[in-house]
């Protein structure tokens, strides 16, 4: 069988497994943010937080908890891995450094998981497990919330309230992240990935002699790491490595995590607003562009053309054998394409045109489909975008859901847009600009900006994959890194939580013979094309100087 063919089979086995779990996940996510029932342990969780889950919350207090919970949880895990030397399971490293330190603090905090260390040569068990892992499922939770108190603002009408924070987060987590890590842990350990808590020990290698490494709770702290789209290794390697992902079956079932509750939500946004129409329209505008990237990488790798790629059968230079280039590409448009970040293959390998295939998806904002939340409410705000663009061409005051779109709502929509933009390129243009920072280039040229500018975009749209050929476990790095993803997460939060507020104190607005139909193809069709659009004109000059030139050349 040809590898491409094998390619097709995989994408085709990957959609229907999708297909089947969206509506039965989509309608549960929909009755675990509408239920007004609370679990025995959910009481539990509240009682020991001191917090009424009954008690609905304006954008204020709603905002407030998001950004104090988060708050606490850098401090926290900043604290734990500052005394990792006296915890226990720590298996003799050291405690990590204040930079790199808060570095990684922000950025599991921030469901980015950007990795500056080598996890199996500087975390001990109960640092992976009791700090990095719990994160991953605080900081999904944080980006459901989030974007349930935005279907929320669409769904209600003359009030201000946006739900409970703590109940949200605490639902999210005991109903649907740890239920279904649960269950993906169990597959991943039956595909051979490994979960036990031993010490370092002495391991046989093919060439001869030993090497030490240890073992840990890999398979459940994987199941996490992909369906919360965080996409923080247990090992330096990631995915690649074969205690995270022995082989194509387990490779095929963690691209599957990675897009499972993303593009569920679609559904449980169209159940919520009442309309499951809309939800399809939102689903319609994230498949085709998911679709459009996959296809264009897997071309890219494949038909590349020279003597050891033909040989090979396309660019398989920095790619593990087990998955080859199809298996490869799909991971690598999945995990740029939501807030993962997790890597089973080399990306600063791709050619040029699939590097910079990773590079675009990051810089749509990671809503095809997007982190687990982060996705639907950007893709949220683009519709909204989408709609007033509409409005102005007919000359008509744009209505969304039956919420007029007015100067209030550009602006807030506007200020998501530019956040993310302004730190990436304000930040690689700094970075470029001074001399320490280039030094840790390990490449000149368009190749080395590409590593610069990738690095930046992926901390500041909160995806933490890296071009790997940048040393970044630097003061600078770590630093600004960890800046670009703090203000990456919680700026774009802000202006999220104040648009729903702004929709659900208004009335709703009838529909008329004059309304946009934003449920039909032909405004999925105006929402992808504005994506595209904005997307191109913010970006084009930065990627024409690294990624377009570097494909232009080879």
């Amino acid at each position: 069988m040809s590898s491409q063919l094998a390619g097709l089979l995989q994408l085709a086995a990957l959609i229907s497994a999708l297909a089947l779990s969206y509506r039965p996940l989509g309608d549960y996510m929909a009755r675990v943010y509408s239920s007004e029932k609370h679990y025995r342990p959910e009481k539990w969780i509240y009682r020991a937080i001191g917090a009424d889950p009954d008690a609905e919350m304006r954008l204020p207090a709603y905002l407030r908890a998001v950004l104090a919970l988060s708050a606490v949880s850098v401090l926290l895990l900043y604290l734990m891995q500052r005394v990792q030397g006296s915890l226990p399971g720590s298996l003799g490293f050291s405690s990590i450094d204040p930079d790199q330190a808060f570095n990684t603090a922000a950025s599991f905090v921030t469901n980015t998981n950007w990795q500056s260390y080598s996890g199996e040569q500087a975390m001990g068990h109960v640092l992976q497990t009791g700090g990095l892992a719990v994160q991953n499922f605080l900081s999904a939770a944080v980006g459901m919330a989030v974007a349930v108190a935005l279907v929320r603002g669409f769904a209600r009408s003359r009030t201000g309230e946006l739900g409970n924070f703590w109940a949200d987060l605490v639902r999210g987590t005991v109903r649907i992240l740890l239920p279904l890590a649960v269950a993906g842990a169990i597959v991943l350990v039956a595909c051979g990935v490994i979960q036990n808590f031993s010490g370092i020990h002495p391991v046989g290698q093919f060439t001869g002699g030993t090497r030490e490494w240890n073992g840990g709770a890999v398979a459940s702290q994987e199941a996490i790491k992909v369906l919360g789209t965080n996409g923080g290794g247990y090992f330096n390697a990631n995915s690649a490595h074969p205690f995270e992902n022995p082989n194509p079956l387990s490779n095929l079932f963690e691209i599957f995590l990675i897009l499972l509750i993303p593009f569920a939500l679609t559904r449980t946004f169209g159940r919520m607003v009442g309309s499951l129409k809309q939800g399809y329209a939102v689903l319609g505008a994230m498949a085709a562009i998911w679709l459009g990237f996959t296809a264009l990488m897997m071309w890219s790798e494949f038909a590349h053309r020279g003597p050891a790629f033909e040989i090979a059968g396309g660019a398989m230079e920095g790619k593990e054998t087990r998955f080859g280039i199809a298996g490869s590409s799909l991971f690598a448009v999945a995990t740029t394409l939501t807030s993962t970040g997790a890597v089973n293959s080399f990306h600063s390998s791709y050619t040029g045109f699939g590097g910079g295939i990773t590079m675009l998806g990051m810089q749509l904002g990671e809503i095809a489909p997007g982190g687990v939340g982060s996705g639907l409410y950007g893709m949220l705000v683009m519709a909204v975008i989408a709609v007033f663009i509409a409005g102005l061409m007919v000359g008509r005051t744009p209505e969304y859901l039956g919420k007029k779109i007015g100067a209030r709502q550009i602006e807030l929509a506007a200020c998501y847009l530019l956040v993310t933009p302004a730190l990436v390129l304000g930040l690689t243009a700094v970075a470029m600009a001074l001399p320490g920072p280039a030094d840790s280039m390990t490449n000149t040229g368009a190749h080395g900006f590409s590593e610069i500018l990738y690095a930046y975009t992926s901390a500041a749209n909160n995806n933490g994959s890296a071009f790997a050929g940048l040393n970044a476990d630097t003061p600078w790095f770590n630093t600004t890194l960890g800046i670009a993803m703090l203000l990456g997460r919680f700026l774009p939060m802000v202006f999220v939580l104040a648009l729903a507020g702004s929709f659900a104190e208004q009335r709703p607005v009838p529909e008329t013979a004059g309304t946009l139909r934003t449920d039909k193809p032909l405004y999925t069709g105006l929402l992808v094309g504005t994506i595209l659009v904005i997307t191109g004109l913010t970006y084009f000059p930065a990627l024409a100087l690294g990624p377009l030139a570097e494909g232009l050349a080879s």
